[in-house]
């Protein structure tokens, strides 16, 4: 009996119709968001929060950092068990972890438990970004692969500028507590989900490659490829100047600038359509160009926006100073996602959620760092926020220039 080619089994992806390609797409991109929404919906109760935990700024920034870091250090474990044991098993004990967490933080009544609860929350969302992430990587490569990143990466973008949209809606007929029974029910909807229509896309004989067997080789793996790690840079910055404005946000334009829940979600609206027109657009130029050459572009237009944002913030401009360069400040956040993505996972596929996962816990972790030191920052208005942007697009620029240099990056076959 023959052995079927190799590529055959790897990446069946390529023999699927365009409707079951739909239906992937469809379940993928809803682990995907699941990450963000757990983070990002209830920003717009912050104040609120504030008042009710009667408890300073600061501290419910804090919450968000255990989110974050609960996420990063989720995906950092989930990513190499799911190259050990398959994806659907991480996935569905994660999910179990994140809805459970999601009641937790409903019933808190202290500021130092509902932080407890949010770390678990963001720990049980991580193999929602990692898995979709990973299983993509099994049943694609090159330029599908692409084109199924770009997809994922625009839900994953869109998603946290969303969020607090849907937010700040729910506050219409619910509080802070009642954001988190919803995203109890959206985690409960994805574990069934998964359950139902997520299959095995790592089988047991591809679960051990020949100098990839322990989770110490597939990191070393990692860390031996210098392009891997300078995207890992980028994108760790790149998170790191979103966090500051998801940070700042809620507090600098519903009480520094007055627009109140419902105008600050319509602010959200206005970045998401930015975030999703970045992804659009570096999905269509990395079919013509390499993404490492998008990212250029990227990191010079966030750096350009933040140092606008700054400089707009001490001449005291008002509010469509800084609406406007933060607009494209977010544009260049989604002309970065599929990039980065893409550059991290296409030479490691014997390794996809262990690189998934590295990447993702540097963006998270980097990001949760961030978001309390914007608080803690003095200055008027937006001039935290933009110092971190400005720090992290200079940084960016740097190991894109410096530790992936363009030039030598080989182009994507397929």
């Amino acid at each position: 009996m023959s052995t079927p080619p190799e590529s055959a089994v790897v990446h069946p992806g390529h023999l699927l119709s365009r409707r079951r390609r739909a239906g992937y797409v469809l379940v993928l991109g809803a682990l995907t968001g699941l990450g963000p929404f757990t983070i990002d919906m209830y920003l717009p109760a912050f104040p609120r929060m504030g008042e009710d935990l009667a408890v300073p700024m600061s501290a419910i920034q804090l919450t968000l950092t255990g989110t974050t870091v609960g996420f990063g250090l989720g995906q950092l474990f989930m990513g190499p068990f799911s190259d050990r044991v398959g994806r659907r098993l991480p996935l569905l004990l994660a999910t179990v972890v994140n809805v459970l967490a999601s009641i937790g933080a409903l019933a808190s009544e202290d500021i130092g438990l509902l932080t407890v609860f949010r770390f678990l929350q963001g720990a049980g969302a991580s193999a929602g970004a990692v898995v979709a992430t990973a299983v993509v990587r099994d049943l694609f490569t090159g330029h599908p692969l692409v084109r199924m990143l770009s997809l994922l990466a625009l839900i994953f973008g869109i998603a946290p500028v969303v969020a607090p949209v849907v937010g700040s809606q729910l506050l219409l007929v619910t509080d802070w507590r009642g954001m988190f029974g919803v995203l109890a029910c959206y985690g409960a909807l994805i574990l069934l989900l998964a359950a139902l229509v997520v299959r095995e896309t790592l089988p047991p004989e591809h679960r051990v490659v020949r100098g990839h067997s322990t989770t110490g080789e597939r990191f070393r793996a990692l860390a031996r490829d210098r392009v891997y790690v300078g995207i890992a840079v980028v994108a760790g910055m790149n998170f790191s100047g979103l966090f500051a404005y998801l940070a700042a946000s809620p507090f600098l334009f519903q009480e520094f600038y007055d627009l109140g829940p419902q105008g600050y979600g319509l602010l959200f609206a206005a970045n998401s359509v930015g975030t999703a027109l970045g992804v659009q657009t570096a999905s269509w130029l990395t079919r013509r160009c390499g993404p490492q050459w998008v990212l250029a572009v990227a990191v010079t237009l966030q750096f350009c926006a933040a140092l606008a944002i700054m400089l707009m913030a001490l001449a005291g401009t008002g509010f469509l100073g800084i609406a406007i360069p933060l607009w494209f400040f977010i544009v260049g956040c989604g002309l970065t996602f599929p990039c980065v993505q893409v550059l991290a996972l296409v030479g490691h596929g014997a390794e996809a959620g262990t690189a998934a996962s590295v990447q993702g816990a540097v963006c998270f972790i980097l990001g949760g760092i961030v978001s309390p030191i914007v608080g803690l920052l003095p200055g008027p208005d937006a001039v935290p926020m933009a110092s971190v942007m400005l720090v992290a697009a200079a940084l960016g620029a740097l190991a894109l220039w410096t530790i992936v240099r363009p030039a030598t990056v080989p182009p994507i076959d397929g």
